[in-house]
């Protein structure tokens, strides 16, 4: 049987139900939490390629993904199209190059994520790009929760979209029914 996507989502339990804090402040009962895929060497090397070669015509030179979720699929994709990669981390709330990492002027730049609901931290990882006058060639995701809109100046593809929905939290119907919600992502906020 060929490996698929929407299988591997479902085998490895990557859709959560509750009620989430999400990284952008927006309230859910549904989350996608790809780590649970890509924890699976097997899984995210398959993840990796799929997701390749929707840029194997672009001309790449490296692979950014910011930390922590892009990490492991950004580093799967650059692999699979033979380039490096490197990862952007915050320090003090900033996201910046650490660990010796660099980006030189021209240099083609293919970033990854591994969902993509408002592009915050893409975003965060393009601002830092542009400052060193890398060429953005694309960003991808495993994930596209974005509601159908590019939120990027690049072009952006995606192995899957889902649409979950998502609430401001005044508009919540879950914290309106009082149920606690819990911060599943990697940005640092309070539980509430």
């Amino acid at each position: 049987m060929a490996w698929s996507l929407e299988e591997a989502i479902r085998r490895t339990g990557v859709l959560k139900e509750g009620h989430f804090l999400l990284s952008s402040g927006r309230h859910s009962d549904r989350y996608m939490q790809c780590a649970q895929l890509l924890m699976h060497p097997e899984e995210a090397e398959k993840t990796g390629q799929a997701l390749a070669e929707l840029f194997a015509t672009e001309p790449v030179d490296l692979v950014v993904g910011p930390a922590l979720g892009g990490v492991i699929i950004a580093h799967e994709v650059a692999r699979s199209l033979g380039v490096p990669c490197i990862f952007t981390e915050r320090k003090e709330g900033e996201m910046q190059l650490r660990r010796g990492f660099t980006v030189s002027p021209g240099q083609r730049v293919l970033v990854i994520e591994d969902v993509v609901t408002t592009g915050g931290s893409v975003k965060e990882v393009i601002r830092l790009l542009e400052e060193r006058e890398a060429n953005i060639v694309a960003v991808g995701s495993i994930v596209d929760r974005s509601g159908g809109i590019n939120p990027f100046s690049y072009p952006y593809r995606a192995l899957m979209k889902i649409d979950i929905q998502s609430y401001a939290p005044a508009e919540c119907p879950l914290c309106k029914r009082g149920i606690p919600a819990v911060k599943p992502g990697s940005r640092t906020q309070k539980q509430i």
